[in-house]
C-alpha cells in the first residue's frame, strides 16, 4: 500500500479548510483575469478604429457645408459620400468585432471560472458559511455579463472623450469649454442620482424577498395550514409584508421618473445650448455653419462615453461586489493537487481527540473522543437525543466543518483522502434523506454513468427492486423534486440503496429504519448482514433492540461523551434506554 502524505487535518474550530499548497497560488480572479490580456488589447485595438470614424459623419458635414454647398461640384459629393459610407461600415464592422470578441473572452471566462467557483461555494455551504447557496454562482454571472456590456465599452471609450472635446477646442475654445461643462453636470448629476436611486432600490429588493420568502415557506407547508385553518392569519401577516413592498416600490418608481425627467431635459438642453452657441459663433464670423452642426454632433459623440458610465455604474458596482465575494471564497479555497491512485480502503478508524462544534453554541457537541474501530465490524450507537450522535456521524464522514483532532481512515487523516477517490467507498443513509431531481436509477447510481447491473445490485441489496419495477417506469421513475413523488418510507429505502452502491468499504446509516415498515426492516436487516460478510465496516445510528444484534459493539453516547463501548452482553430490559455492555472506554 502506498503512503498517503495528508494535506490537512481538523485544526481549529470551524476551520476545515485543506492547508494551503506549499507554493502557496491562490485561485484568485486577478489570476484569471491577467490571461485575457490579449483579448483587451485587441479590443482596445478595434476601439480605437471605431472612435476615430466616429469622425465621418462631422468631417462629412462639414465638407458638404463648407465645400459642395459653395463650389455646387457634384463628383465633390459623390467622392465625399463614397468615402462616408465605406468609412462607415468599417467601423460598423470594428464596433461588431470588440462586441464578438468581448462575448467569445466573457464565454470563456465563465469556463475558466464555473468549475472552481462551483467546487468553492460547495465547499462553503458545506462548511456553513453564510451566505445564499447560489450566491457564488450568481456572482460568476454578474461579473461575466459585466465584462461582455456597456460597461467595457464605457471604460475604453472614455479616453476618446477627451480627443473629441480637443477637437472641439480646435473648432473654438467657447464650445470645447462648453462641452467640458456639460460632462462634468452629466457625471455629477448621473452619479447623485444613482445613489439615490440605489438606497430605495435596495431598500424594496429586501422587502420585496421577505415577503417572497415568507410566502414561499408557507406554500411549502400548505398541508399543515390548510389542516389548522391557519390560512386566514398568515394571510394577514403576508399583506402587511406586501403592503409595505409596494409602498417602497411606488417611491422607487416615482424617483425613476423623476430621474429620468431630469436627464432628458439636461439632454435636450446641452444641445440646443450648444447649437446657440454655434449660432453666435457663425454670427460673429469666428466659425462656419458647416462647423456649428458639426460641433453638435461632436459634443454628442464626446459624452456619449460619459452617459455610458453613468448608466453602467450600478452594474459596476454590483460586479465589484460579485469580484470582492468571488475573490474572498477562491482564495479561502486552495487548488487541490493532482493525487496518485490511492489503495483500496479497509475500513479501519480511529478518533483521536475528536470534538466537534457548531456556531452559536458555547459547549462542545462532543467532547474529545479517543476510539478505535476496527475494519469490517459493525457498530452500533446509541444514546438519548442530542447526544451527537448525527454529529459524529458527520465527523466519521468528515463533513462536519466545526471539528478538531483527527478522524483517521487506515492511519490517514481523512481529509488526505481526496473526497472524488474517497466518496465512491463510502455509503451513507442521512437522517433526513434528500433525493435529487431525475430518476430512481439516477439516484442510485448517484448521478454517475454506471452499468445498469450495478444499479440493480444495489436496490436488491435495499430490497426494494420488485418495488421499483411496479412503479410506472421502473427505474426510469423521475423522483420529482426532493423525491416528492415517493412516500417517507420509499425514500428512505431508495437512499439506503444508494448508500449500498458497489458494497462501499465504510457504510453509515443515521437511523435507517425510522421511515421502514417490517418489510423495509427486515431488508435493512439483510443488507447490513450482507455488508458484514463481506468485511465492510458499518455505523448505524438505532433505536430499535432488534437490529442491534446485527452489532459487534455498541457506542453508547451521552451529552457528547462515550458513556459505554463494547459488546452487547445483554439485551435490554423494557424502558432501559441503552443496552448494556461489557466494557468501558
Amino acid at each position: 500500500m502506498s503512503t498517503l502524505t495528508p494535506r490537512a487535518t481538523l485544526g481549529t474550530a470551524g476551520d476545515t479548510r485543506p492547508a494551503a499548497p506549499a507554493s502557496g497560488r491562490r485561485n484568485s480572479i486577478d489570476q484569471v483575469l491577467w490571461t485575457f490580456r490579449g483579448e483587451v488589447l485587441w479590443i482596445v485595438v478595434f476601439s480605437a478604429f471605431a472612435n476615430v470614424l466616429m469622425l465621418t459623419p462631422i468631417i462629412y458635414m462639414l465638407q458638404v457645408f463648407d465645400r459642395v454647398m459653395f463650389s455646387g461640384n457634384m463628383l465633390t459629393l459623390v467622392a465625399v459620400t463614397v468615402f462616408m459610407v465605406l468609412f462607415l461600415c468599417i467601423m460598423s464592422f470594428a464596433e461588431w468585432l470588440r462586441s464578438r470578441l468581448l462575448v467569445r473572452a466573457g464565454n470563456r471566462f465563465d469556463e475558466v471560472l464555473n468549475e472552481r467557483v462551483f467546487t468553492a461555494g460547495f465547499t462553503a455551504q458545506l462548511n456553513q458559511q453564510r451566505q445564499l447557496p447560489t450566491q457564488p454562482l450568481s456572482d460568476l454571472n454578474a461579473l461575466r455579463q459585466f465584462l461582455t456590456g456597456n460597461g467595457v465599452f464605457a471604460v475604453v471609450d472614455t479616453p476618446w472623450t477627451l480627443v473629441f472635446i480637443g477637437a472641439l477646442f480646435l473648432l473654438h475654445p467657447w464650445l470645447g469649454w462648453l462641452s467640458v461643462v456639460f460632462a462634468v453636470v452629466q457625471l455629477v448629476m448621473g452619479f447623485g442620482a444613482h445613489r439615490m436611486q440605489m438606497r430605495s432600490i435596495k431598500a424594496g429588493q429586501k422587502l420585496g424577498l421577505e415577503a417572497s420568502q415568507y410566502l414561499q415557506a408557507k406554500f411549502r407547508n400548505a398541508e399543515t395550514v390548510e389542516a389548522m385553518g391557519m390560512q386566514s392569519n398568515l394571510r394577514t401577516q403576508w399583506m402587511a409584508l406586501n403592503e409595505r413592498f409596494l409602498e417602497q416600490q411606488a417611491q422607487s418608481q416615482e424617483m425613476a421618473a423623476r430621474v429620468q425627467s431630469a436627464m432628458k431635459w439636461m439632454q435636450y438642453t446641452q444641445q440646443g445650448l450648444m447649437l446657440s452657441l454655434g449660432a453666435l459663433l457663425v454670427i460673429d464670423g469666428k466659425i462656419s455653419a458647416g462647423a456649428m452642426v458639426a460641433a453638435n454632433s461632436l459634443m454628442g459623440i464626446a459624452l456619449r462615453p460619459v452617459g455610458l458610465i453613468v448608466q453602467s455604474w450600478s452594474q459596476f458596482a454590483d460586479a465589484q461586489a460579485s469580484y470582492r465575494r468571488l475573490n474572498e471564497l477562491l482564495d479561502a479555497q486552495t487548488t487541490q493537487p493532482v493525487d496518485p491512485p490511492l489503495p483500496e480502503v479497509r475500513g479501519q478508524i480511529s478518533l483521536k481527540g475528536l470534538t466537534a462544534t457548531a456556531p452559536g453554541r458555547k459547549t462542545p457537541i462532543l467532547h474529545g473522543i479517543d476510539l478505535e474501530f476496527r475494519a469490517g465490524e459493525v457498530v452500533a450507537i446509541v444514546g438519548p437525543s442530542g447526544a451527537g450522535k448525527s454529529t459524529l456521524a458527520r465527523c466519521l464522514l468528515g463533513i462536519w466543518p466545526g471539528a478538531t483532532g483527527q478522524v483517521l481512515i487506515d492511519g490517514h487523516d481523512i481529509r488526505a483522502w481526496p473526497r472524488a477517490s474517497l466518496g465512491p467507498q463510502i455509503g451513507y443513509l442521512p437522517q433526513d434523506v434528500e433525493l435529487f431531481e431525475g430518476s430512481i436509477a439516477d439516484n442510485i447510481a448517484r448521478f454517475e454513468k454506471i452499468d445498469s447491473g450495478e444499479v440493480i445490485l444495489a436496490a436488491q441489496a435495499a430490497g426494494i427492486h420488485d418495488m421499483v419495477l411496479r412503479m410506472p417506469k421502473g427505474y426510469d421513475t423521475p423522483v420529482g423534486e426532493a423525491g416528492d413523488t415517493l412516500s417517507g418510507g420509499q425514500r428512505q429505502r431508495l437512499g439506503l440503496a444508494r448508500a449500498l452502491l458497489r458494497q462501499p468499504a465504510i457504510v453509515v446509516l443515521d437511523e435507517p429504519s425510522a421511515n421502514l415498515d417490517d418489510q423495509g426492516e427486515a431488508a435493512l436487516g439483510r443488507a447490513v448482514q450482507a455488508l458484514k460478510a463481506k468485511g465492510r465496516t458499518v455505523f448505524m445510528i438505532v433505536h430499535q433492540k432488534n437490529l442491534l444484534s446485527l452489532a459487534d459493539r455498541v457506542l453508547v453516547l451521552d451529552a457528547g461523551r462515550v458513556a459505554q463501548f463494547g459488546p452487547v452482553t445483554a439485551a435490554p430490559a423494557p424502558g432501559q434506554q441503552v443496552p448494556a455492555v461489557n466494557a468501558k472506554p
